[in-house]
């Protein structure tokens, strides 16, 4: 809750784009961890949600404003 709380106090105006990279980061993160540690091996379809979320996420983060 508190992090939520502090999301909607930000003033900078990327913080939505930084937090959208901590997500994309997160789920892959996530996936590796899954693999690595508790030995479920992702599946295809994983891979491909996986891979949404980043391209997601770069064109948040990389698109040119103005």
């Amino acid at each position: 809750m508190l992090y939520g709380v502090i999301a909607i106090h930000q003033t900078f105006r990327s913080f939505g784009r930084v937090n959208a990279a901590y997500g994309g980061a997160l789920i892959v993160l996530s996936v590796l961890w899954g693999w690595g540690i508790d030995n479920k091996i992702p599946d295809f379809y994983v891979w491909i949600g996986a891979g949404i979320c980043l391209v997601g996420v770069s064109v948040m983060l990389f698109v040119p404003r103005q």
